[in-house]
């Protein structure tokens, strides 16, 4: 090979880790589930890529609670320039830190069980907490939280509301069963929590293992065992006085260097290429149908009848009390 030949394409691979730095890069925090292999992470992460020239870097933690404390350690100083996972319990304390910026987005009409203006945070998916149960380890599941919590022997695996935010949704669940009777009603269910876990995943993996044969979880949990795993034993026990609702959320930070590209991931949350990913890989309801619908599967669950939902200002107001008070009853 003549040595000019050999000068050129040296010249350009040399160029080529230039070129690949060149790429903006968008920094995303988000919850270790997302970002896992089966999460959604990975295919959004492709086919935001195809249309923005960047990097699309996820940043994982346990879940959104931790999320949050994170971003409120580092401050100015954080790397992040969008944080996805808080959620309606999270949003005005996430607000108040004065860390996250407006939208400034025309966003379309959302298919929320609730009205959506909020001028901060995009949402992407949404869904209701429930216990989830094996039907081979019990046949007949609670049909209430009181049934649970009063009557019922069954042992269960929970979060903790410090750090998961199906821990603080479950907390806030029997807030609205049972008001200022909540801490008595934690202490009778104390005894039958096998374990307490960090974030979902872990308790969810015991869960599956055997470990207990109730888990605090989704009512979309059982579409995933039914569409990947073609399993139907994983059931949701529906309760009488209804479910807690999540809705998940995105938002922007102040003084990230890439505004514009935080901009448009944030509305890129809105089109099909990313709504279409959310029910199979993270086995929630999509805040804008997907074109082509959504699986069978999700068509035979629990639907409840009632959403419970405290005002994001209420839940700030409250969050730490409630927290304390379910400390003193775990510990007693």
């Amino acid at each position: 090979m003549p040595r000019s030949i050999l000068v050129a394409s040296a010249a350009v691979f040399a160029a080529l880790p230039a070129l690949a730095q060149d790429r903006p890069v968008l920094t995303v925090y988000t919850y270790s589930s997302f970002t896992s292999e089966w999460g959604p992470g990975p295919a959004i992460e492709t086919a935001f890529e195809e249309v923005c020239g960047c990097d699309l870097e996820f940043v994982s933690v346990d879940d959104g609670v931790a999320m949050l404390s994170r971003l409120r350690l580092e401050g100015d100083r954080t790397r992040a320039d969008v944080v996805l996972g808080l959620d309606m319990n999270l949003v005005a304390e996430a607000k108040a830190t004065g860390l996250l910026a407006p939208h400034e987005l025309n966003l379309p009409p959302f298919d929320l069980p609730v009205e959506w203006t909020d001028d901060t945070f995009v949402p992407y998916d949404w869904g209701y907490f429930a216990f989830v149960y094996d039907t081979e380890a019990l046949a007949e599941p609670p049909a209430s939280l009181k049934e649970l919590v009063e009557e019922s022997d069954v042992e269960i695996l929970i979060q903790d509301p410090r750090t998961s935010t199906p821990g603080l949704g479950l907390l806030l669940w029997m807030r609205s069963v049972y008001g200022d009777e909540a801490a008595e009603a934690w202490t009778r269910l104390r005894p039958r929590i096998v374990t307490v876990s960090n974030g979902w995943s872990e308790s969810y993996g015991l869960f599956v293992e055997g470990e207990a044969p109730m888990v605090l979880s989704y009512t979309t949990s059982p579409a995933y065992h039914a569409i990947a795993e073609n399993e139907t034993r994983y059931q949701a026990a529906e309760f009488a006085e209804g479910h807690y609702l999540q809705i998940e959320v995105a938002a922007r930070v102040a003084g990230s260097d890439e505004e514009e590209l935080a901009r448009s991931f944030l509305s890129f949350i809105t089109t099909d290429a990313f709504q279409s990913v959310i029910p199979t890989t993270n086995w929630m309801y999509p805040v804008i149908r997907p074109e082509g619908g959504l699986p069978d599967a999700f068509q035979n669950l629990v639907r409840p009848e009632r959403g419970l939902l405290f005002s994001a200002e209420e839940a700030e107001r409250n969050r730490g009390a409630w927290i304390d008070e379910w400390l003193r009853a775990m510990s007693r």
